[in-house]
């Protein structure tokens, strides 16, 4: 939709790979919608991981004894954050959608990605004590994780072995997201494309560019622990 402004954050080393195509179907076809798009494409920023008192600029609030949460509230609120959170902030708080492209590690997002989330989405900035969920600072912004599998669709099924993938999806969508207020599309999952033939590859790619030229209309999940465990 002409006007709105997405951020996908991008957690794969090769361009060239499944998940690389996906992220480009996704600009290109937001672009053409007239969206303003931008990347941030973690492995290509060296984007750093861990959550260490270098993200505070200046004093810390405690000298004595480091509490990464409560020193970077309070960087927060002075303005003390390093650059590159700052920055990230930045396009988060501009953004009408955030879109998370990963491959599935260990049923969950890729260590690179998780530390952008507990280093961006810091207390001040996205949530505060008395303001989660609904009530969250990030309220007005949608979500969608688009992620690939190792395994197939019957393995992430409620009679399979791994369970029903929206167990793996509880702590993305439900206890970051709507934790911090922003609503959440229906996840877009890749089963396994290393596993099948081209022409299917093709068909997942083809599927994405499809749901993309409409995802405007579509209606967020409801944020409730049944959407996961009924």
């Amino acid at each position: 939709m002409a006007g709105k402004k997405v951020l996908i954050v991008y957690a794969h080393q090769e361009p060239k790979s499944f998940n690389g195509s996906l992220l480009k179907i996704a600009v290109e076809e937001l672009s053409k919608q007239g969206c303003s798009v931008t990347v941030s494409d973690l492995y290509a920023m060296q984007f750093e991981p861990r959550a260490t008192r270098n993200d505070i600029v200046g004093h810390l609030h405690n000298s004595e004894a480091f509490n990464y949460g409560v020193e970077t509230w309070e960087a927060y609120k002075r303005g003390g954050l390093s650059k590159d959170l700052v920055e990230e902030q930045k396009k988060v708080q501009e953004a009408d959608l955030l879109i998370f492209q990963f491959p599935l590690f260990w049923f969950n997002m890729p260590a690179i990605l998780k530390g952008w989330m507990d280093r961006v989405l810091v207390q001040g900035f996205a949530y505060d004590l008395s303001k989660v969920y609904d009530g969250g600072l990030l309220q007005g912004k949608l979500s969608l994780f688009s992620f690939t599998t190792g395994g197939g669709q019957e393995m992430y099924s409620k009679e399979g072995i791994g369970g029903d993938i929206r167990y793996v999806l509880w702590p993305m969508q439900h206890g970051i997201m709507h934790f911090c207020g922003v609503k959440v599309l229906e996840p877009h999952i890749c089963y396994a494309p290393e596993n099948v033939s081209e022409e299917k590859r093709k068909e997942m790619l083809a599927a994405w560019s499809h749901r993309l030229k409409t995802l405007w209309k579509e209606e967020p999940i409801d944020c409730s622990p049944e959407w996961y465990f009924k």
